[in-house]
């Protein structure tokens, strides 16, 4: 409560995830408002970072945490979360010498500190070379791209206006700026694709594609089928009659909270998904 305002004044406006007042829609919305403005940011370097909770480094993430925060106090309170170990099942403890305690109440604010790192750079980049459309349009002149990150958490993707090698160059550039904090990206979740073929972010297939009966083509970001299914297994586990013994109130609500979303991503997009079948919606009710 009192170390999350100090970092949120510092945070950088492309970071979505585990901050107040911004969610997984804001992320989508921000991504299909650059493919669709003037500009053709219409390829895609997704990325994911591996294990990321489990292998921040604690030494980077500290030095990064004490440049805020200079309460000797308050940063031994923080090392010693994020050295407390976890308890097997089998009653034995393991010492973590690298990552935040997965499930921890500071462990998403801790991630954010450090991919903070990220925002900066490519923030930076854009405030300075990317701002302005005259800018813009003298770096397309040059033959060089144009770039916009959204990350939400450890997942994130740039938009990128120019040609494919322009998105496959930010690779190194990334991977750069993540060693020093002990993390590196998932080869098999990290890609460049084109808009055209589209790609899953944050529980929503984003493509865009042409719409029916004219010419023209529009970004569509639709719930992923992954996303929907979960919901729906989640909704089927909970009204299962084995599972009758809540009192019907108590299931209205936990229903209510697994079709809201509640923090989940799949939640947000069944959600989304329900609200464009409002007629079915009605039956099920």
């Amino acid at each position: 409560m009192v170390v999350e305002p100090i970092f949120e004044a510092d945070f950088r406006p492309c970071s979505y995830g585990f901050r107040p007042n911004r969610r997984a829609q804001d992320a989508i919305a921000e991504i299909h408002r650059y493919a669709s403005r003037p500009g053709n940011y219409l390829w895609v370097f997704e990325a994911d970072i591996r294990a990321c909770f489990d292998e921040i480094s604690h030494t980077a993430l500290m030095e990064r945490f004490r440049s805020r925060i200079k309460d000797k106090r308050v940063g031994a309170l923080v090392k010693a979360f994020l050295r407390s170990g976890v308890l097997h099942d089998s009653g034995d403890r393991e010492d973590t010498i690298t990552g935040t305690p997965q499930g921890g109440i500071l462990s998403p604010l801790l991630a954010n500190i450090a991919l903070s790192a990220l925002d900066e750079h490519f923030d930076d980049q854009w405030q300075q070379q990317m701002l302005t459309a005259p800018q813009r349009r003298r770096r397309m002149a040059r033959g060089e791209g144009n770039w916009r990150l959204v990350r939400y958490a450890d997942d994130f993707v740039f938009l990128v206006a120019g040609q494919r090698h322009h998105a496959e160059a930010l690779r190194p550039w990334v991977e750069a700026i993540l060693e020093p904090l002990g993390l590196r990206l998932a080869p098999e979740k990290t890609r460049v694709v084109h808009m055209d073929e589209g790609f899953t972010f944050l529980g929503f297939d984003i493509r865009r594609m042409r719409k029916r009966g004219t010419s023209k083509a529009f970004i569509y970001t639709i719930p992923s089928r992954k996303a929907v299914a979960s919901v729906k297994g989640k909704v089927k586990e909970w009204t299962h009659r084995s599972g009758r013994n809540m009192e019907l109130d108590q299931l209205i609500v936990r229903l209510n909270q697994i079709i809201g979303g509640g923090r989940t991503t799949s939640g947000t997009a069944f959600r989304n998904a329900c609200s464009r079948r409002s007629t079915t919606m009605r039956e099920v009710g």
